[in-house]
């Protein structure tokens, strides 16, 4: 018997392939430029911030002539050099540019010392002598809620009685925890290089998550109009959130000192001064009170939730609107009052991080449930799956309530995708969870010293943003002569393989090879007012935008094909780098040549909005979501009582995303968005200090996750269903949701300390460093 040729990878279908990431070979090899690469033109300065060292004051006087003495020194940039608005171009018009007549947090940005070189700059602005009339600072959120403090006001979400519910529940409990921010630590740092142009045109080079909104507040500080700004970004090494909006800052500060001195500038910040400057993830804070009954179903529920905004709103508002939103993850909540408060500190302006507020308000739930869990002496995954999205009929309580079910969220949005059941009871036998369970608990009674935890926690995540307007994009294709193509679209590459995936879906849509297709960097000048790389969403909208584009060319060419050949349009396919009519093939190369020839039009754009959405801001009540991404994570840990030290052992996941354009890809989200989730909750602390002193700024103090965090025993799967939604070839986003199944390992730290000592309340704040994990444990130990 003859063995079967192999197939070429070329021939097969790019999308549903593990197509390398188009730039991993460039970006093995050094290769692969980022901002602080691209060659300086001739007579390129660099600036460097000059910071209050006060978390709230009066700026009474900035002395700069020791660093204007300097060696190098060109000038410095205060407010009064701001040729526009002085105030950020934000939504809600209240951050300034540079501190003016007050400070509002250590690390505020007063103004720029610019110089011929970084380090010039850089010791010239520590030469800067500040007159700063100290001033009360607010520095929790307690202290906020005592001011009636706030950067927006408070939203309450309200479904049913949850009066009512707890006060007819079996049972109820309260309590109050806090949940700590997180640094994005991206390697690439907040860069911006900005080089004026002629007839006052300006081109920005900047690390950023959304150019469209760097053009815009670079064009309002500088009062021009938006089209004299180009802004451009080929890739970032990292964002997370934090290149969304905090990246316009430095896009704005370098593009005045450029047209202070006319001339390039360029403006990165070193690690220190980035930690300082730059918000971060919300830290929150919650108080509850819960009712249920003997099953754990819960009955009724009042939350609060304290959102940290910092001194400004940035998207304080949108990000506390997620974390209401997901303030239920999977779980139906059929009396429900839920408050949030956006409170206003004197610390840096928090900002978007993976998940969007959505982690903040998954938290909640989940430590709620599997405190409920223990008060009833319950398996938490068993209260989790009482409680789970169903379609069950909610009994009636009177005989004028209507018939309900359980699958209509708090802000109103049918859950009509939910497979939350069967992925969790799935995940339940491959990861052997209830023998581990009873393995576990033996262990533990042999154990003193060391205690195993073990969780099973379910994620549910909308994808959309959750402003409207946002959810569209745009892209181009262009084939050229020889039949190679190129896509711009408005999205950004921050190394999750965006990029790759948009070139896959085109290569597919024209028929022609993956490697025949080239992204090219992000450009204001190519697809304008483009939304933001957030949200998730950024294939959702780009790809699909790119391959309507590639579909308007592809028919171009099958009509003109069908002319040729005498048939219908329709019977023409692209496959292979061929085009197939029912009576001859030729190569996609020769038909585009033939094309040209006979003026058929080989570019186009495309356009895309989602479908079904909509969401009344007043109200917080809609569908704000297109459709939901699921998974689970079952997670089990070990901590040691005696120093409060604490290991993840073994992760099992298996995460629903739809039918993969990428598995490779996805994966590697999936891996990395989880231990990213797990530093959040264990190891990343920042600590500020009573003066309100960020003192983890740097990696000496503020511990990321390394390989040796990571579990040999870590498993991911994939849930076996495309989308049940009209996505781009039955995808779904995999960028936020994974973060959140990380949580897993906050329940199983929980578990883990509450076998302690059984019956013991687990009282903790996150993240669980080992000295919070050695304070709860402790608590335990000692007799009631």
């Amino acid at each position: 018997m003859n063995a079967a040729a192999p197939i070429s990878l070329a021939a097969l279908p790019a999308c549903g392939s593990s197509r390398p990431h188009e730039s991993a070979a460039a970006q093995v090899a050094g290769a692969a430029p980022y901002v602080d690469d691209i060659p300086e033109v001739r007579g390129t300065l660099h600036a460097a911030p000059i910071l209050s060292p006060i978390a709230h004051g009066r700026l009474k006087g900035v002395d700069t002539r020791a660093a204007l003495a300097m060696p190098g020194v060109r000038g410095v940039v205060l407010t009064g050099d701001i040729p526009g608005d002085p105030i950020l171009g934000a939504f809600a018009h209240d951050e300034p540019i540079f501190a003016q007549d007050t400070v509002q947090h250590a690390g505020q940005v007063i103004g720029l010392v610019v110089a011929d070189t970084v380090m010039q700059a850089r010791k010239a602005a520590r030469q800067v002598a500040l007159d700063i009339e100290a001033l009360p600072a607010v520095l929790t959120v307690h202290q906020a809620m005592a001011a009636q403090s706030f950067v927006l006001p408070p939203v309450h979400v309200r479904r049913g009685d949850a009066a009512a519910g707890l006060a007819r529940a079996a049972h109820t409990l309260s309590g109050q925890f806090e949940v700590g921010g997180q640094e994005h630590f991206y390697l690439e740092g907040q860069i911006a290089y900005v080089l004026p142009q002629e007839q006052d045109q300006w081109l920005v080079y900047s690390s950023t998550q959304h150019p469209g909104e760097a053009q815009h507040w670079v064009s309002h500080a500088l009062g021009l109009d938006n089209h004299r700004v180009q802004v451009e970004c080929r890739r970032m090494g990292g964002g997370f959130g934090g290149k969304e909006t905090q990246s316009g800052h430095l896009a704005v500060w370098a593009a005045i000192a450029a047209n202070k001195l006319k001339c390039p500038v360029k403006l990165r910040l070193d690690r220190d001064d980035d930690f300082m400057v730059t918000g971060k993830r919300h830290p929150f804070a919650y108080d509850y009170t819960v009712g249920f009954d003997d099953s754990g179903l819960v009955t009724g529920l009042k939350l609060t939730l304290l959102a940290n905004c910092g001194f400004s709103a940035d998207l304080s508002g949108p990000v506390a609107d997620r974390a209401v939103f997901h303030s239920d993850n999977a779980y139906f909540l059929s009396d429900v009052d839920i408050a949030s408060y956006r409170c206003k500190t004197n610390t840096q302006s928090h900002t978007a991080f993976r998940g969007f507020g959505g982690p903040q308000g998954v938290i909640a739930i989940e430590t709620i449930l599997g405190d409920i869990a223990r008060h009833l002496g319950l398996d938490p995954l068993d209260v989790r799956m009482r409680n789970l999205y169903s379609d069950e009929v909610v009994a009636p309580r009177s005989g004028t309530t209507p018939e309900r079910r359980r699958d209509t969220t708090h802000y109103q949005m049918p859950v009509e995708d939910n497979i939350l059941q069967p992925l969790m009871a799935q995940l339940e036998q491959t990861s052997d969870y209830r023998q581990r369970r009873a393995q576990i608990a033996a262990w533990n009674a042999r154990n003193r010293v060391l205690k195993r935890g073990l969780a099973l926690t379910p994620v549910k995540f909308g994808i959309s943003f959750t402003a409207t307007l946002f959810n569209q994009a745009g892209a181009l294709v262009h084939v050229y002569t020889d039949g190679s193509v190129t896509v711009n679209h408005g999205g950004t590459e921050m190394g999750q393989g965006l990029h790759t995936k948009v070139a896959q879906i085109v290569a597919d849509e024209l028929g022609v090879p993956f490697e025949r297709v080239l992204v090219t960097a992000s450009d204001t000048a190519r697809v304008p007012n483009a939304s933001a790389t957030a949200a998730s969403s950024g294939t959702d909208l780009n790809g699909r935008a790119a391959q309507f584009a590639a579909r308007h060319v592809r028919d171009n060419l099958a009509a003109f094909a069908a002319g040729l050949d005498g048939c219908g349009a329709g019977a023409i396919r692209f496959a292979g780098g061929q085009v197939i009519s029912p009576t001859a093939t030729r190569a996609f190369d020769d038909v585009v040549k033939q094309a040209y020839a006979n003026r058929i039009q080989l570019w186009s754009d495309g356009f895309y909005r989602t479908p079904k959405i909509h969401y009344d801001k007043a109200t917080l009540t809609g569908r704000p979501f297109y459709y939901f991404a699921y998974g689970a994570a079952c997670t089990e840990v070990v901590i040691d009582t005696l120093t409060g030290e604490s290991r993840v052992l073994k992760v099992d996941i298996l995460h629903d995303v739809g039918t993969s354009l990428n598995p490779a890809i996805d994966v590697g989200q999936i891996e990395g968005g989880f231990v990213q989730g797990m530093g959040w909750l264990t190891t990343e602390e920042l600590v500020w200090d009573a003066k309100g002193r960020l003192s983890t700024h740097a990696p000496s103090t503020y511990k990321i996750p390394t390989s040796g965090d990571v579990p040999a025993h870590f498993k991911v799967a994939f849930w076996p269903e495309p989308n049940r939604e009209d996505n781009i070839f039955g995808s779904k986003a995999v960028g936020e949701p994974p973060f959140m199944l990380a949580i897993s390992v906050w329940e199983a730290l929980r578990d883990a300390v509450a076998a302690a000592r059984p019956g013991a309340p687990v009282v903790m704040d996150a993240p669980a460093t080992a000295e919070r994990v050695l304070a709860a444990a402790s608590a335990a130990l000692t007799p009631p």
